[in-house]
């Protein structure tokens, strides 16, 4: 029996790792099994470009580029790791999946939808999540959580670029509301903690 596929979407700082480490302490008493990875990364390879994505240093990296390189690390994320837990049974936990290349280099950079379309289709195996909970909270209370730590090259973005992912999240989240759970990230973790599970029916 196929397991369920999990994501986790929203801005920067909105709490997801978190939630993720609560849901899967959760599964592990339950002893339910699980598989909690992220994006990008997951895998060597997809670490590997992770760590170009990301890397302050690589300020000149056009947005064409970048939304190739989210792409090819999402095949090998998806078709190494993902794919094979999912087979297994596993329920699969992923901080990011394919929605955020339609809020970052979609909205954010401008980059044509159709042409992300036919990549993440490609990229992805044509794996749709079962579930996408979107952590939701305004940009200026995001940023202000995550201003203790060294700033990835997207987290170093102006409010206006965040401002443009946060939205384009919500209108994915109406837009798939079959499998969007929203919430409100500026709760207590525990009160969200418990709408994930609720959502879940755990």
């Amino acid at each position: 029996m196929r397991g369920k596929f999990i994501t986790f979407e929203g801005i920067e700082g909105s709490g997801k790792s978190t939630q993720i480490q609560l849901l899967s302490d959760f599964l592990t008493r339950a002893d339910i099994p699980h598989l909690k990875t992220r994006e990008p990364g997951g895998t060597p390879i997809a670490e590997a470009i992770r760590k170009i994505l990301l890397d302050p240093a690589c300020k000149e990296m056009l947005p064409e580029a970048e939304l190739l390189l989210y792409c090819a690390s999402r095949a090998q994320h998806t078709g190494e790791l993902i794919l094979p837990a999912l087979e297994s049974g596993k329920i699969v936990i992923s901080d990011r999946y394919y929605d955020s290349s339609y809020a970052y280099q979609g909205a954010a950079r401008a980059l044509d939808p159709s042409v992300i379309d036919i990549l993440t289709d490609f990229a992805t195996y044509h794996t749709i999540p079962d579930l996408t909970v979107l952590l939701d909270l305004p940009v200026e209370a995001g940023m202000k959580r995550i201003t203790n730590r060294t700033l990835d090259r997207l987290e170093q973005e102006d409010l206006s670029f965040h401002a443009k992912v946060r939205e384009q999240f919500l209108f994915i989240a109406k837009k798939h509301a079959s499998r969007y759970l929203v919430i409100d990230a500026q709760q207590a973790p525990d009160i969200i903690h418990k709408e994930i599970l609720s959502a879940l029916n755990f």
